[in-house]
């Protein structure tokens, strides 16, 4: 899997509670309060469990103007009611039209341990290290064919190569400790050409 370039400058924005100083560390980024449009590609850090402040949204606005790529990163989903479902939600709301080019499976006990991707349709297992990509069933299908036909919609308008055009803004479930959406994140970062 291709990894971002080490010369990339990556900037990471979010509230606290959403732990965006280990993200960057994570990311190999740094951890911003104030947006001055020195980077090449910026990730926000969402807690569906706080929601978002308002410096982070003028952040994003502040990075709008300029059209700098952005990619939105949802954390604690382990953690209280907040859920993948409802930050996408707010990020709309708050930032732009985000895409979800992946959702959250969950495992017997509610917390996460898959993503499906809403391309293929295939599943990226991360109950077992390293991860695996497994065929998704025909229950999984059904229960995301709405999300695919709305994905593949927006997609076709979008095109290749809009997000490092600043123009797509996906969100990527992410859990660290259990690496998942981790390499997902990379893909992207991966797309910004210097």
């Amino acid at each position: 899997m291709p990894t971002h370039s080490s010369d990339l400058r990556i900037s990471v924005y979010g509230h606290a509670s959403a732990h965006p100083e280990s993200v960057a560390e994570h990311f190999n980024a740094t951890h911003n309060t104030v947006a001055d449009g020195s980077e090449d590609v910026a990730i926000f850090v969402i807690n569906p469990n706080t929601g978002v402040d308002e410096l982070t949204v003028a952040n994003w606005t502040a990075l709008d103007e300029l059209q700098t790529p952005r990619l939105i990163v949802v954390t604690n989903l382990e953690n209280g009611e907040g859920d993948f479902d409802d930050a996408v939600l707010l990020a709309n709301r708050l930032f732009d039209q985000i895409v979800t080019p992946y959702l959250v499976l969950h495992d017997e006990a509610g917390l996460p341990c898959a993503l499906i991707s809403l391309e293929t349709q295939e599943i990226v297992d991360y109950s077992t290290v390293p991860s695996k990509v497994i065929p998704s069933e025909a229950e999984h299908q059904t229960l995301v064919s709405e999300f695919v036909d709305e994905y593949k919609s927006h997609m076709a308008v979008m095109g290749e190569g809009s997000f490092a055009a600043g123009l797509l803004f996906p969100a990527i479930p992410v859990w660290i400790e259990k690496n998942i959406g981790v390499d997902i994140v990379k893909q992207f970062l991966s797309e910004i050409n210097r």
